[in-house]
């Protein structure tokens, strides 16, 4: 059975956290009503994105576990799926850390926290100091990056060598340039992310103005090959959109009987050191 796999489109309302929670699971409930097992969440979802002072940012900020796990782990135990969502994080050092956090039926099954801060995040949030998260789910190895971190193909590569069958990229994604969805620089990333890895790949981001800022709302759905399976309406409204993807535990790395995008590869010699 192929899992249905759900890019989630919200518009967050700046430091509404109860709201912003909500929705979300307003969102979730949509998305599991129309069959999908693995749902995506944008990143910041429930914070919203455009600080301007520590005490907005410490004021945005929960722990893991915390009220959004505890809705998300309540919520994917009774519908049997699988959540990856973004939010503001206090860690356990009291540092603020701009992560995602992956939720299975049987609870938190994994954290990442964004290792490459975008803009004015650098202000407000310290940077991850782990290596980049494949989580083993109930429904296959799930890796996770955030936004920024689609523009580091290290990362991806990296993520894809540690086994995942599955991409997420729970994102923020500014609208410059702001152009037709399909053709957007941003889905070209990572529908190139996916075909290169040949992994499948989804970003969940989200849609609004918030503070002048504008987002360009790609919540997009590509398969291994680089195909564009869903994509989201090329408006700004919340959206969810979603496809079935191969068994993730098949992944397929082959081109043909003459190649093999792994095995090909001659690591000591493009990166000798």
């Amino acid at each position: 059975m192929c899992p249905v796999v759900a890019a989630i489109r919200t518009h967050p309302v700046f430091g509404d956290l109860a709201g912003n929670r909500q929705a979300a699971l307003a969102a979730l409930t949509a998305a599991a009503d129309a069959g999908a097992t693995i749902l995506v969440l944008p990143e910041l979802c429930i914070s919203g994105y455009c600080f301007e002072s520590d005490a907005e940012a410490d004021a945005a900020c929960e722990t893991i576990p915390g009220s959004s796990t505890a809705q998300w782990s309540s919520f994917a135990q009774e519908r049997q799926v699988v959540i990856v969502g973004g939010l503001a994080e206090l860690d356990a050092d009291g540092q603020r850390r701009n992560s995602a956090v992956v939720i299975d039926p049987s609870g938190i099954v994994g954290v990442y926290r964004k290792i490459h801060l975008w803009g004015r995040e650098t202000l407000y949030f310290v940077p991850g100091d782990k290596p980049p998260l494949v989580a083993a789910t109930s429904l296959g190895k799930i890796g996770v990056g955030v936004c920024y971190d689609l523009w580091f193909p290290d990362l991806v590569r990296a993520l894809a060598d540690g086994g995942a069958e599955l991409l997420v990229f729970p994102s923020n994604l500014t609208d410059d340039p702001p152009i037709v969805l399909f053709d957007h620089i941003y889905v070209a990333v990572a529908r190139a992310a996916a075909h290169l890895n040949r992994v499948p790949l989804v970003v969940a981001d989200r849609c609004g103005t918030e503070r002048g800022a504008n987002w360009t709302g790609a919540a997009v759905v590509i398969d291994a090959a680089g195909t564009t399976r869903a994509l989201a309406p090329n408006d700004d409204a919340p959206a969810i959109v979603a496809a079935d993807l191969p068994t993730l535990s098949r992944r397929e790395t082959s081109w043909g009987p003459h190649n093999d995008i792994v095995a090909d590869r001659r690591a000591v010699l493009v990166n000798p050191s």
